[in-house]
């Protein structure tokens, strides 16, 4: 005698589907292991971090971000969504900003590199830094060092004269907890005590 198997319901069908990409990505999650560079592949950098020389060696395909987190362990700057939309990786090479997360740490040679870390100055936080906890610029905190560094930049870069001004030249930098506000207020009062 044969034995009928009842039709697959939609609900079943995904249930089923989503049982078995669970079960592929827990077994994958035990096997998979990143092998280590072979030696012969990793170059040496030699990077200039808040007035700090390091010495590395690294794989060339290396991301400034990684280098500074994972290799010098100054992890202020923030891994957001790294495909450099988020900002929170922001850093400065020779004064102006860029995103370290699409920047490899070999090309960073030979600039001067500030994270969030190298700003404050004999234990006194720069203007920008004091005006972001004055102004409660920052909510859960994970992009405010992207932020900090954006907004030093910004002002530098004379880009903040006005609110619209510099929510234009900020918005590369990504708040999900949407600080915006409080963010411009921090920018505006930062550019009066840096005098710029």
């Amino acid at each position: 005698m044969k034995t009928k198997v009842p039709p697959l319901s939609r609900r079943g069908f995904f249930i089923s589907a989503s049982t078995a990409v669970a079960a592929t990505q827990f077994a994958s999650r035990g096997q998979a292991v990143t092998p280590e560079p072979d030696p012969r592949d990793l170059i040496d950098v030699t990077l200039h971090i808040n007035g700090q020389r390091h010495r590395l060696s690294l794989d060339a395909r290396t991301t400034l971000l990684d280098a500074l987190r994972d290799h010098v362990g100054l992890t202020g700057s923030k891994k957001g969504c790294d495909h450099g939309q988020c900002g929170a990786c922001t850093v400065h090479a020779d004064g102006k900003r860029i995103l370290s997360c699409l920047t490899l740490a070999q090309v960073a040679q030979g600039k001067d590199v500030t994270t969030i870390e190298g700003l404050a100055q004999n234990g006194t936080l720069h203007p920008v830094q004091q005006a972001f906890v004055d102004h409660d610029g920052f909510q859960c905190g994970y992009c405010t060092p992207g932020q900090i560094m954006s907004a030093v930049a910004c002002i530098k870069e004379g880009h903040a004269n006005s609110p619209e001004q510099i929510r234009e030249y900020m918005s590369g930098n990504i708040c999900r907890c949407a600080a915006y506000t409080n963010i411009v207020q921090a920018v505006e009062h930062a550019k009066k005590e840096m005098g710029v």
